[in-house]
């Protein structure tokens, strides 16, 4: 009886004591399974100094069962902003699939290294390494869009992401499709542009009528003679700005903005800008063409197979006669040797004018036919500069020259080329050398001026009613004034009753 009531109470201590070592801690480990895993282990390492490194090896088995459930200070991205650019670009590395894809490209695109080395010369450009992944970049383009030409127009800087620009042309047959939602906003432009609607409250309408809209310039003329792609970053998506309006250039020649590098960003200005910030990006490029393209005088000339006089003067082509000129002719101070072959864009935002009151169907008097008539006559034409005229009879900036020209290396006068860089667009160069010649702007898209620029002021407040003697506050008569109208009152009571008395007797 004793044996086993004693074996009894070992049994009991021996279920307290590991019942003790199977109670768990804050941390979900008991001292139990910590043991068993620790003498384990040591049978399985089979150390040679297990009591002296018993402590250690208690670290290491509390390690395997820590988990990982991330920070709680900071979320830290998965993939970094480098990485996703570098799997983008790792496609314009690989190799083209047949031999017909890689001479179409070349026929597309120009040599673009030879020319960035050009202007690498002339300390002008981005460096070599992106300008190699823009030229994959650009090949990339001409494979994805039915383009039978596209060119590297440029860098434009931006808050947030910078614009690499591709200037293209479409082959005949092909017509660029304007993004999405442009359609629309240029029909809620036009209902704008149409007044106010009739309000059932009767509220008094608004008697401003803005001026009709200028019609936009159809693709392969004036300021949308060529279609323009950008992009962030060489290997992101080419986005295909949309065609500019004369608004729109209007606009921008009032206003001096920083991009933000975001193309659906709004353009708070004033006066308002009339669309996001791709189409202020697309009527900056604009300007910046037409003021800034240039080429050596005689390399183009005039296509004589138009159809009338004036289309003709509007496309040129490549001279075939054309011979390499002296530089120092391209050096000239007067600019002689160098000419501007995009069109210039008139104050009312079109290259080519159109009257912005055209003649209607005139119905009702004459005299409202003499109004119109004279409205229609306030109406004169623009003009500006023709295709192809020198740089010499540009307009100086602030006193200096609108062109500052140079050589690329005075040692070797023989071997240099010549380049000549814009101080009205500062950031817009273009090189000459034998028969070849390029241009490029690298800025951030702004006109050079010498004083600070400041919003223009809003117009005056229009007047809340019309003004006229009925509704006009007069000044109190003084005693005399009183005393004469009164007199002549009564003075003429006096002579109506003698009229009537006259007419009674006469009766």
């Amino acid at each position: 009886i004793f044996l086993g009531n004693h074996t009894n109470m070992a049994d009991a201590e021996l279920l307290q004591a590991k019942a003790l070592l199977l109670q768990a801690g804050p941390s979900g480990l008991n001292l139990y399974d910590h043991l068993s895993e620790i003498i384990a282990k040591v049978l399985d390492e089979r150390p040679q100094n297990a009591a002296e490194t018993l402590e250690n090896i208690s670290q290491k088995v509390k390690a395997t069962r820590f988990q990982h459930k991330g920070s709680n200070l900071q979320n830290v991205p998965e993939v970094s902003r480098d990485v996703t650019l570098a799997t983008a670009q790792v496609k314009l590395f690989r190799a083209p699939q047949g031999e017909e894809e890689e001479q179409e490209g070349q026929h597309v695109l120009p040599n673009l290294m030879e020319i960035a080395q050009f202007f690498e010369d002339n300390n002008v450009g981005v460096g070599r390494e992106e300008t190699f992944r823009i030229f994959l970049a650009l090949k990339q383009l001409s494979e994805a869009f039915p383009l039978k030409a596209v060119r590297f127009w440029g860098k434009i800087f931006g808050i947030e992401s910078n614009y690499v620009i591709a200037e293209a042309e479409y082959k005949e047959g092909e017509e660029p499709r304007p993004p999405e939602g442009e359609g629309e906003a240029e029909e809620a432009d036009n209902a704008a542009a149409g007044g106010a609607e009739e309000n059932p409250d009767g509220v008094p309408k608004s008697q401003f009528k803005p001026p009709p809209a200028l019609p936009i310039e159809e693709y392969g003329h004036g300021a949308n003679k060529k279609i323009y792609f950008v992009c962030s970053e060489p290997g992101t998506e080419w986005r295909l700005l949309p065609d500019v309006t004369p608004a729109q250039i209007s606009i921008s020649r009032q206003i001096r903005k920083f991009l933000t590098g975001r193309l659906d960003a709004p353009v708070v200005s004033y006066p308002p800008f009339p669309g996001t910030e791709a189409s202020f990006l697309r009527a900056q490029i604009a300007r910046i063409t037409a003021g800034t393209h240039v080429s050596p005088i005689g390399f183009y000339t005039f296509d004589e197979d138009g159809d009338e006089e004036e289309e003709a003067r509007e496309n040129f082509i490549v001279n075939e006669e054309y011979e390499e000129k002296p530089r120092s002719e391209l050096l000239a101070s007067d600019l002689s040797g160098w000419v501007h072959h995009a069109p210039h864009i008139l104050p009312q935002g079109r290259c080519r004018w159109v009257n912005p009151n055209p003649p209607k169907e005139r119905e009702g008097d004459e005299e409202e036919e003499e109004e119109e008539e004279e409205a229609d006559a306030q109406a004169e034409p623009e003009t500006g500069p023709p295709l192809l005229q020198p740089l010499q009879n540009d307009e100086d900036v602030d006193g200096q020259p609108a062109w500052t020209p140079k050589l690329s290396s005075s040692f070797v006068p023989g071997y240099s080329s010549v380049c000549i860089a814009s101080n009205r667009w500062p950031g817009a160069f273009a090189f000459a050398i034998g028969k070849k010649f390029d241009n490029i702007y690298i800025g951030f898209g702004h006109k050079y001026s010498s004083d600070p620029y400041s919003p223009p002021l809003p117009p005056p407040a229009e007047a809340e009613y019309p003004v006229g003697p009925e509704i006009t506050e007069a000044t109190d008569p003084s005693r005399e004034e009183e005393a004469a109208f009164e007199a002549a009152q009564a003075q003429a009571r006096e002579e109506a009753e003698a009229a009537d008395e006259g007419e009674e007797e006469e009766d």
